[in-house]
């Protein structure tokens, strides 16, 4: 299994859909869209097309990550990721944050996964990643789904990366040498530019909550 940047989006999406917004789930096409699109809570952010998000549910459905409820008059999609690769809810809530935003530290994940799993501290996301890294028992097929990332220079934490995406070069995304970070001269550039993003996230997200309370 080796999804792509839009299959992994889109497949983010259903999981997230389908937690925070019951009620509005399984999504049609254009919802789905729509949530592969947001601007918040997406990194990085992305504009794909109808098409686009079509190919890639159809890969999912191949792939038992999804299928499509034909009992409404416009299709609609769901994932099966808990059956197919038999995950715990906050297994879910790990794999479906690292798919749509990348990889990330504990506390990061523990923060972002409010509305989906509530950790009690980093240290249980920790658990919770070390298990699917660890997934190596014949009853798991696919094998380990995150991976730890070495730490980058000035930060607290390590990052971890799903492995639904295929293999990831940790040492090399971890120095700086990943496209994100070409053209930063020093380590202390790259920290800085991570923190402004992490700040510019933020206030998208209380954007977008303060648009939906209202």
């Amino acid at each position: 299994m080796k999804l792509t940047v839009v299959e992994a989006r889109v497949l983010g999406a259903l999981i997230e859909k389908e937690i925070t917004t019951p009620e509005n789930y399984p999504l049609s096409l254009n919802a789905l869209r729509n949530a592969c699109n947001q601007s918040s809570s997406r990194e990085p952010v992305m504009t794909l097309d109808e098409d686009e998000v079509r190919q890639a549910v159809h890969v999912l459905e191949d792939l038992g990550l999804a299928d499509a409820v034909h009992d409404a008059r416009v299709a609609k999609f769901e994932h099966r990721v808990r059956d197919r690769l038999q995950l715990r809810r906050d297994e879910t809530a790990v794999i479906c944050l690292l798919l749509l935003r990348g990889p990330q530290t504990p506390g990061e994940l523990r923060t972002r996964s409010e509305r989906m799993f509530k950790f009690d501290d980093p240290a249980q996301v920790v658990a919770t990643l070390q298990r699917l890294a660890g997934r190596m028992e014949p009853e798991f097929a696919d094998g380990a789904l995150t991976v730890q990332m070495a730490r980058q220079p000035g930060a607290r934490e390590n990052r971890w990366a799903q492995l639904l995406g295929g293999p990831v070069d940790v040492g090399a995304v971890s120095q700086g040498s990943g496209p994100r970070a070409q053209g930063l001269e020093s380590a202390g550039v790259a920290e800085e530019m991570a923190e402004l993003r992490r700040e510019v996230r933020e206030l998208r997200e209380r954007l977008d909550r303060l648009e939906g309370m209202s």
